[in-house]
């Protein structure tokens, strides 16, 4: 074990749990601890969206492609990249107009419907599997660096995340996020990049050693770009995770701005990524899985100590994934899932989710507790579950086959009814389902239904059959919640919903 290597790690980590603790003096209301008081400038908007989209598939996981297929590996984050564009371009400065929390509070008060709350379920579905995910992957850092079982890396690891989420909330997770956005940076640009092009003779060197198919843009196969396009890109569009960023826009004009500077600056992550992966290829040829070629040219290209920075980089894009996953899957426990359970009891639920006045103090402390209580819940999973990834790969291909159509919906067409938008929920869902058990039955490898593109295929056209049919035989929405809605897009209703005032059990 490399020591100073491990001890830059380990003071990364110190420095996250500090972060923790500023965030916690800058944390007054519950729109503080959610949204960051939705303050963020241009800068800090920035470099935090960008710092939660690029987690350990980016980073790693874009390394290792651009390893086992030349620069056709960028494109996983040039697809997320162009999420990022897309959402920010075309949504951001309405979801920022509209002060709420949640994905399901934007759908209750367009299609003023409750039983589109259904959403709020399968969304808490996807973040805790991410959290949960993310959690085990920067793990096999610290089971590398420390040579710890990984249970521990896992406990350790997920014990830092936990204790500045909890701590401080979105500010905290704020001022974390741009620290690793800086590291990350720094990690992948000015020292990655550079060390592994001087090792392998830059280009000229690169295109001596390796097959011409390395610089073929598509050498990847049309069938990934395709998957990485409709899973990524299309995810990243009703994510509760980047709609909580979203969220903590100080304008709308920061909102789009900043969230397109994020996109861009993530599609030449993803061509770095993969141009480091080309390079170690030529100079470390003989690496054996590609989720290692990250961590050995951090620990055999570069000098002690700018290794660790690099490894430090690692942890840092997982864990910005894994606090942005935990804080969004706790805002939605508590802001939809309990209330909309609670009601199946016959408890009276307000109207649009909004809730009665109470103290912004004990406000924080009930989020903390979801926090703190579903952080646990994550940890566990990462632990206990053998194959977290296909449980977020369900969830993933539910949110998108499902809900994408109601929520973009509810958006751009002025048409779409409640009813049409609970219909097809249940209808993209239900498609998404049976195609995926029907190819995992008939499949002839393991999970060819689960990590197959055709679930959320059939899950969409489903959906958007029976959203435009449903939603033009049903009454338009009525004109109240229409008036409304409206003017919360103009910006005319500035207030906050009233969950942040909230003294619901919740």
């Amino acid at each position: 074990m490399d020591y100073l290597n491990a001890a830059i790690v380990v003071a990364y980590l110190v420095g996250m749990l500090a972060f923790g603790w500023w965030g916690k003096t800058r944390t007054r209301s519950e729109s503080d601890y959610l949204v960051a008081g939705r303050r963020l400038g241009p800068l800090f908007y920035t470099g935090t969206m960008a710092a939660v989209v690029l987690g350990g598939a980016s980073t790693v996981g874009g390394v290792g492609l651009g390893y086992q297929y030349g620069i056709s590996g960028m494109w996983l984050v040039v697809a997320i990249g162009a999420g990022v564009l897309l959402i920010s371009v075309l949504f951001a400065s309405k979801l920022q107009k509209l002060k709420i929390y949640t994905v399901s509070q934007m759908l209750s008060l367009r299609y003023g419907a409750q039983s589109t709350q259904m959403s709020s379920i399968v969304m808490l579905a996807y973040t805790l599997m991410l959290c949960a995910t993310s959690t085990g992957a920067y793990a096999t850092i610290f089971v590398v660096l420390f040579g710890w079982e990984r249970w521990v890396a896992i406990a350790i690891g997920g014990a830092v995340v936990l204790i500045y989420s909890t701590i401080g909330g979105m500010w905290s997770i704020t001022l974390a996020d741009m620290a690793q956005f800086i590291i990350k940076t720094i990690g992948v640009f000015a020292l990655m990049l550079p060390f592994t092009f001087s090792a392998a003779g830059g280009l000229d060197g690169i295109r001596e050693r390796v097959d011409a198919e390395f610089f073929n843009i598509t050498g990847i196969g049309a069938q990934s770009i395709i998957t990485y396009f409709v899973v990524y890109t299309l995810g990243l569009l009703i994510g509760q995770d980047i709609w909580q960023r979203v969220f903590t826009a100080r304008t709308p004009l920061i909102a789009r701005w900043g969230g397109t500077a994020a996109g861009i600056y993530c599609i030449l992550y993803g061509v770095a990524g993969a141009l480091i992966g080309m390079a170690a290829s030529v100079v470390l040829p003989s690496i054996e899985s590609k989720d290692d070629v990250y961590a050995d040219v951090a620990m055999n290209l570069l000098p002690v100590g700018l290794g660790g920075l690099v490894l430090a980089a690692a942890v840092a894009a997982m864990m910005s994934t894994a606090s942005g996953a935990l804080i969004a899957a706790a805002t939605v426990a508590r802001t939809d899932v309990v209330p909309y359970v609670r009601s199946w009891f016959g408890a009276a639920k307000p109207e649009n989710g909004e809730r009665a006045a109470g103290n912004p103090e004990h406000d924080i402390a009930r989020s903390q507790v979801w926090v703190l209580g579903l952080g646990l819940v994550a940890i566990t999973l990462a632990i206990v579950v053998q194959d977290v990834v296909a449980a977020l790969t369900i969830a993933y291909d539910i949110l998108v086959g499902g809900l994408l159509v109601a929520i973009l919906g509810g958006l751009i067409w002025k048409r779409g009814t409640g009813l049409g938008a609970a219909a097809s929920m249940v209808a993209g869902t239900i498609a998404t389902l049976a195609t995926m058990i029907f190819l995992e039955v008939t499949g002839e490898q393991p999970y060819d239904g689960v990590y197959a593109n055709e679930p959320i295929y059939f899950g969409l056209i489903a959906s958007a059959a029976v959203y435009v049919v449903i939603s033009l035989l049903s009454p338009r929405t009525d004109e109240a919640v229409m008036t409304s809605w409206e003017d919360r897009l103009a910006g005319r209703i500035q207030e906050e919903p009233e969950a942040e005032k909230s003294s619901s059990p919740a």
